[in-house]
């Protein structure tokens, strides 16, 4: 199996030109605005960013952040991005790393405070590095989010509330790959044990602003004009667009997750509360600027987020899927997990462009219907970010035509690929 490689130099990487007609972007409009409906197949709304040699060439945005409101989908909008907001947990990782507070490969019981290992490999130790590429030999269980006022060895000590008979342990050791939320519950806690603040605090002050990011994890803590910007997520119900995640009449009350009070919370104890693994609203536009740093090798406009040597690390292949060996279960596109990214092998299963051969790196996000994903070309300066914020159906006709991904995927990327990445 193919995978990349980036060196030093690939960092710098290329430039060339566009060249796109008019009629490509008319085109591609055209596509993306007959993904708006109430067919099954089709979305409430969506939105598109797409650079090209480091600059936005193209950017598309149709239908509705809120079907009950009618109101539209913007730059401006955000969304829970779902499991896109891994990498903004690792960018914290690797900047706790560079200031030498955390070793990827240290026993993550030294930064816990609690011996935590897999009672089916009592002599293993589990790493950092383990948690962030889901070869922890930890698994979801029935539930991966603990209310602020609990300990989250409540789900790995016999008796626990979330113990779940031994439920989150795998019986699988380290060389297989489950792909796990709870891995990064556990990163987030990590952080605010070495960094002493917490979790979300330490994201918006070290990883987001600096970006330009006014992204938040909890939404009472939002400004008010970006709690206004809100978007709801959608499944269908009785053939209805039906709310699933942040469909408020009014904002919660600053401090509140879980409808609980961080009055209180012990930094250091449970970070699950605040969805390391996917619970960052967060707009297309600040999305862009994720993408634009990531381009950049952890560089965002002069500011570093990640260490150049660090962001690589982030991008290098940690497991890769052996077919053979049926090495883990690849989540259909997982087939190369790094740390908070993996990489898509432009002629493999996990494709995402149909006639070319387009490698990349970035991740994807899906729950409550909404799907996600921030990509860049190894390499180059092109890159792409979207956000769906519903879908109809959660069977054999959300797979996509071409690939593993799901269809509404392929319907964004495939057509910007032929537009923008085709024959570079």
């Amino acid at each position: 199996m193919k995978y990349i490689v980036l060196m030093v130099v690939s960092l710098a990487f290329l430039a060339g030109g566009c060249g796109e007609s008019s009629s490509i972007y008319s085109s591609l409009d055209s596509s993306l605005d007959n993904m708006i409906g109430e067919g099954d197949l089709q979305v409430p709304g969506l939105g598109v960013i797409v650079f090209k040699d480091g600059s936005i060439v193209y950017e598309h945005f149709a239908g509705l952040r809120n079907v009950a409101k009618n109101f539209t989908i913007d730059r401006n909008t955000r969304l829970r991005v779902a499991s896109v907001s891994k990498m903004f947990t690792v960018f914290g990782i690797m900047q706790l790393v560079e200031a030498g507070k955390i070793d990827l490969d240290e026993d993550i019981s030294r930064y816990l405070g609690f011996e935590l290992k897999n009672p089916n490999f009592p002599d293993e130790k589990i790493t950092v590095r383990m948690l962030a590429s889901h070869t922890s030999t930890l698994r979801d269980g029935e539930s991966y989010s603990l209310s602020p006022g609990y300990s989250i060895e409540e789900f790995f000590k016999p008796g626990g509330i979330k113990y779940e008979s031994g439920g989150h342990f795998a019986k699988e050791d380290k060389t297989f790959f489950t792909y796990c939320n709870l891995n990064y519950g556990v990163l987030g806690t990590i952080i605010e044990r070495v960094s002493g603040e917490r979790f979300d605090v330490y994201l918006k002050n070290h990883v987001l602003k600096p970006m330009g990011i006014n992204a938040d994890y909890v939404v009472g803590n939002l400004s008010s004009e970006n709690f206004r910007n809100l978007g709801t997520i959608y499944r269908k119900e009785n053939g209805q667009w039906t709310a699933q995640a942040d469909s408020y009449e009014e904002q919660p009350p600053r401090d509140t997750v879980l409808g609980e009070s961080l009055n209180g919370y012990e930094i250091g104890t449970n970070a699950t509360a605040f969805s390391p693994q996917g619970g960052l609203r967060i707009s297309f536009a600040e999305l862009g600027n994720c993408l634009e740093m990531m381009m950049n090798g952890g560089n965002f406009r002069g500011t570093k987020i990640v260490r150049e040597d660090l962001f690589r690390e982030m991008c290098r292949p940690q497991w890769i899927y052996d077919p053979a060996s049926v090495n883990g279960d690849p989540y259909d596109v997982m087939l190369i997990y790094c740390l908070g990214l993996y990489q898509i092998d432009g002629a493999s299963e996990a494709r995402l462009c149909e006639k070319h051969d387009i490698d990349l790196i970035g991740h994807s996000g899906e729950a409550y219907g909404l799907v996600s994903g921030v990509y860049f070309r190894p390499g180059m300066k092109d890159g792409v970010i979207f956000m769906v914020n519903g879908t109809g159906v959660d069977d054999e006709r959300s797979h996509g035509r071409f690939s593993n991904s799901f269809i509404w995927e392929e319907e964004i990327m495939n057509p910007i690929c032929e537009a923008f990445f085709a024959g570079k």
